[in-house]
């Protein structure tokens, strides 16, 4: 899966600007599936009919963090504000790519009161190398993501935007894989998670399934001094029990452990103190729909250098197969 996760992770699509990446993966998708479609909002649809069973949703959101435009002063530098969670300490000195190929430079204003403190994000700018406003390529509302290339270090991926990339690539797979099922499953690649988890609301609204999982990120608590949570790299896909915006629902989550330990597949429980995922707001339209998430364990996330392993990748393939053969 190597090479299909280089190609998703290099690809540009920012929240609201994930035309790019949806050309990606429908390219990857369109001989695997019996029915693509793009709904209003933007998010890519995928539908394998196997069966008459019930219908199940696989989500994963193709977004990534980034910037947006918001101001160029007369000398060309351009002032910029937040897609998604964006914390000053992960980017200054760094760089972002617009649509177009431009490549601006994250500085930082020369005048502080304290040059050890971390600086507020409204005193950063972005240097494109104009050298007035009327050169400047590029503007008000224009949006950019941050760079940094694809590298391997043994069994670990590092990249940007593996939040959530790697979640797509999951699913690319799982359908690449999905010989049989009595189910009708719908795989969703959702637009707008970083900004409200937008896309997974409307699709699943559209679909109306019986089961819905996400699959994202989550973070880990085996780096130094970490904040402490029990999830680690390498040692299997974490099933979610909880995290700030939702619990997952009994049956879901109870499946995917049934499934991993019946596999023999490793797995790891979560419980995510900070954040959410696409889960949350499935689990809420219509009527309530039983959701769960299964999570990719990733240090770093929300900074250029996110870093899975590749066997945890693996194995969350093999886990949504399994249970896609149980529900």
């Amino acid at each position: 899966m190597r090479e299909l996760i280089r190609k998703l992770t290099g690809a540009f699509g920012p929240s609201g600007a994930e035309e790019p990446i949806r050309k990606v993966i429908r390219a990857e998708i369109e001989p695997l599936a019996d029915e693509i479609r793009v709904d209003p909002l933007g998010s890519l649809i995928a539908r394998k009919q196997c069966g008459d069973g019930k219908r199940i949703l696989l989500d994963a959101h193709m977004d990534e963090i980034g910037v947006m435009v918001t101001y160029v002063d007369e000398k060309g530098f351009a002032r910029f504000t937040r897609i998604g969670g964006v914390y000053t300490l992960n980017h200054v000195g760094g760089r972002v790519a617009f649509a177009d190929g431009t490549v601006g430079v994250i500085g930082i204003e020369g005048k502080r009161k304290d040059p050890n403190k971390v600086p507020k994000f409204e005193q950063l700018y972005l240097d494109v190398g104009a050298t007035s406003r009327d050169d400047c390529p590029v503007g008000v509302g224009d949006p950019a993501v941050f760079v940094r290339p694809f590298e391997t270090q043994g069994t670990r991926l590092i990249s940007k935007a593996m939040d959530d990339r790697i979640g797509c690539a999951v699913l690319i797979e799982t359908l690449r894989r999905l010989e049989q099922t009595d189910h009708d499953v719908h795989f969703v690649f959702a637009v707008q998670e970083e900004v409200g988890m937008r896309g997974a609301h409307t699709a699943t609204y559209g679909i109306d399934p019986d089961m819905a999982i996400a699959v994202d990120v989550t973070t880990t608590g085996d780096t130094p001094e970490a904040r402490p949570m029990a999830v680690e790299l390498g040692k299997g896909p974490a099933i979610k029990i909880k995290d700030a915006g939702m619990i997952a629902h009994p049956a879901v989550r109870d499946l995917m452990i049934q499934q991993a330990k019946k596999a023999e597949i490793p797995y790891q429980l979560e419980v995510l103190e900070r954040g959410t995922t696409d889960a949350a707001a499935m689990q809420l339209v219509r009527a309530g729909v039983p959701s769960g998430c299964l999570s990719v364990p990733c240090r770093y996330v929300h900074t250029p250098s996110e870093m899975v392993d590749e066997q945890d990748v693996e194995n969350s393939v093999q886990l949504l197969l399994e249970v896609l053969q149980a529900a």
